[in-house]
């Protein structure tokens, strides 16, 4: 059975992976005496230098630890909460050894690195100089500064030191010598935090303000202290479920105007959470990043493992809305406002030696909030009368929209799934640049980008087909397209679509306007290829038959496609999962095919079941069908060891499109997974 976990109110997702050999720095705790200046001699050291390590190519290698959703097994590190506290929820992978960096050979960490981040969110190398973020935090982690020397070393960033006056590691009432009782658990949350400022703005001060406790009051106390430290710039990485206190603990604890606080918006997949939903923070939604070979480079989801682990969101119960958050589904504060990458099994690199055993690759909105926080720094200090949260929703053309995915079943749709332009899962978007963190009531250049209608052709047949867009400030644009049929291509710099589509099928196109501000805009459309004649050309009809690119052309529930070694593939190494949880859950697997005409279809598949249910009653069926009608249906009664092929005729649907769709069904005990591979349409 894979390993799901309950529903629980906030959880910090974490991934161990061996890295690299380094020696620890050898630095002491934080003395009593105040910190020095950071001279402006020092400053532009550390600007160039930082500059160097963000944007040198040898940096730009990400070391992948596996595909958006993918289910893994954890350990949780952080005991769960109780009522009027807040909880961190660690979880640590156990199928990946955990390696001190001093007992690994010259290797790169995996994870997200700190160049990686900046190539996926078009970050400045240079800015927040001067500035200090915050980290709030509960309990002590006593390796906190010699850790993060360690991360910032391994990446070729400035050290920052609390000699230096770069790094303060304090109480709630700011004492740098009376610390609170060591946690191992919430020392794996500070090292995420920290390590997450340090990579998206090297050249910030970072204070760690840790809380004597996990209670609101303690936790509250410590965000007061952060902002009176001078802190323009706070996390918060921890929460819990709301209740009906919540607006006095608005006032008493963020109500700072002119400082940006971040909230991570929880882990629990659907539903809201404190204090995401306060109305004086930004609310941070959690995604899945992976790398692509579409203009940007990178491409994103909502963050979703199962139906009790991913990204909150959701419309709060008691926060009252603010005046800038304008969504017509909820009266009250709407989670999220932006989002970056959490998906665990997209992860970021992380270094930490008391809560862990060296580096491990961190996901959860935990990474998300610093990694925000570290964004506005970028982006300079807010106005002094400001609430922060607002700036994004006046420069949404300079966000990331994030369309694809969902965090559970919702009656509002936007509350719980993606969607062009504001959802409740990812906010407006992810960072483009740093403008959606000014101040300002200007959006910044507008691209629009013209939609064109579904488009067809036939195998064989040439196209040119005009895209049309626009800036709003009359800025050159280049174009890019992904999902074009076999053999059609974009100009970059007229946005001309023009070649032979060469293969039958129905593909999804998305083509991006982009202008040297970075503002860009998209549009979506579908384009089916048919057959070019009248007699059959024998072919093999359906994308990435055997799930070895991954999540491509396929479209299916999170997780349902990988290659994890708990099941094996028929053939190569991916594969595609369906159920196997042993409690209620549905999984889906879908994609649309055109048979030409005159053409006789044949189609296959590879089937494997394996099952804990016993006896003579489905409980569990995987329903396979096209279009409206089933095809078969298999149950844990069909369960049988390896794989067996199973065909269908699909003739009669000869000219026409039909969707082709598994979807497996399993009740509230005993696991039964349905496992496919080499899947295959042929026409003859």
């Amino acid at each position: 059975m894979r390993e799901k976990s309950g529903r629980s109110l906030r959880r910090l997702l974490t991934t161990v992976i061996p890295a690299l050999a380094l020696g620890l720095a050898g630095l002491v705790a934080a003395p009593a005496h105040a910190a020095p200046a950071v001279s402006a001699s020092t400053h532009t050291t550390r600007t160039a230098q930082n500059a160097k390590a963000l944007t040198s190519p040898d940096r730009q290698t990400f070391h992948s630890t596996g595909k958006a959703g993918q289910k893994v097994p954890t350990q949780h590190l952080c005991a769960t909460a109780v009522p009027g506290q807040a909880a961190c929820f660690a979880q640590r992978r156990t199928d990946i050894k955990q390696r001190l960096a001093s007992a690994v050979a010259a290797a790169a960490p995996s994870g997200l690195s700190p160049a990686n981040l900046h190539s996926a969110y078009n970050l400045p190398s240079t800015g927040g100089s001067g500035l200090t973020v915050a980290v709030v935090d509960a309990y002590n982690d006593p390796n906190a500064a010699s850790d993060l020397a360690t991360y910032r070393s391994t990446y070729g960033l400035s050290a920052c030191t609390v000699a230096s006056g770069c790094f303060k590691q304090v109480s709630q009432t700011g004492s740098t010598t009376s610390l609170p009782t060591n946690d191992t658990g919430w020392a794996g949350e500070e090292a995420l935090d920290i390590d997450m400022v340090s990579a998206v703005c090297p050249n910030c001060n970072i204070i760690l303000v840790e809380a004597n406790s996990a209670t609101d009051a303690d936790l509250g106390a410590a965000e007061n202290e952060a902002v009176a430290l001078g802190a323009k710039f706070v996390s918060n990485s921890w929460g819990g479920s709301e209740s009906s206190s919540q607006t006095g603990e608005d006032t008493s604890y963020f109500k700072h105007p002119g400082v940006a606080i971040t909230v991570s918006a929880g882990d629990s997949a659907y539903g809201s959470e404190y204090p995401a939903t306060s109305q004086y923070v930004t609310a941070v939604g959690g995604t899945a990043l992976s790398t692509s070979s579409n203009s940007r480079g990178w491409t994103e989801s909502v963050w979703k493992t199962s139906s009790t682990e991913g990204t909150g969101s959701g419309c709060s119960a008691y926060d009252p809305k603010p005046s800038w958050q304008t969504d017509s589904g909820c009266s009250k504060r709407m989670e999220a406002d932006v989002s970056a990458v959490a998906d665990p099994a997209t992860g970021v690199a992380v270094y930490d030696t008391y809560g862990g055993s060296g580096w491990a690759v961190y996901g959860g909105t935990s990474a998300s909030s610093p990694i925000i926080a570290g964004v506005y720094a970028l982006a300079g200090t807010p106005g002094s009368g400001d609430y922060p949260a607002k700036y994004p929703y006046s420069h949404t053309s300079n966000l990331y929209d994030v369309t694809s995915g969902n965090n559970g079943s919702c009656s509002t749709a936007y509350f719980c799934t993606a969607e062009t332009g504001y959802d409740g899962p990812t906010g407006w978007g992810t960072p483009n640049g740093t403008t959606a963190f000014t101040s300002g009531s200007t959006s910044g250049n507008t691209v629009s980008v013209t939609n064109p209608g579904s488009q067809s052709t036939t195998t064989g047949g040439s196209v040119s087909l005009q895209i049309s867009a626009s800036d709003s400030a009359g800025a050159t644009l280049t174009y890019s397209a992904s999902g074009l049929p076999t053999g059609l291509s974009i100009s970059s710099s007229t946005g001309l679509i023009s070649g032979t589509a060469s293969t039958a099928g129905t593909y999804q196109v998305t083509v991006t306007a982009k202008d040297s501000t970075g503002a860009s805009g998209s549009t979506s459309f579908s384009w089916t290829v048919g057959s070019g004649g009248g007699t059959c050309t024998s072919s093999q009809l359906l994308g990435n038959p055997g799930f070895e690119s991954g999540n491509t052309t396929w479209t299916a529930s999170s997780g349902v496609i990988t290659n994890s070694s708990s099941e094996s593939a028929h053939a190569g190494s991916y594969y595609a999962w369906l159920d196997g949880y042993g409690s209620s859950h549905t999984d889906t697997l879908s994609q649309s095919v055109t048979v030409p005409s005159g053409c006789k279809a044949t189609f296959t598949f590879y089937l494997h079941i394996d099952t804990a249910e016993t006896g003579s009653t489905a409980y569990d069926k995987l329903t396979v069908s096209a279009g409206s009608t089933t095809l078969a249906t298999y149950s844990n009664l069909n369960a049988a060891s390896g794989y067996a092929q199973k065909s269908f005729d699909l003739s009669s649907y000869a000219g026409s499109t039909v969707t082709l769709k598994f979807s497996g069904v399993e009740d509230s005990s005993l696991q039964t997974s349905f496992v496919l591979d080499d899947t295959a349409v042929t026409t003859s």
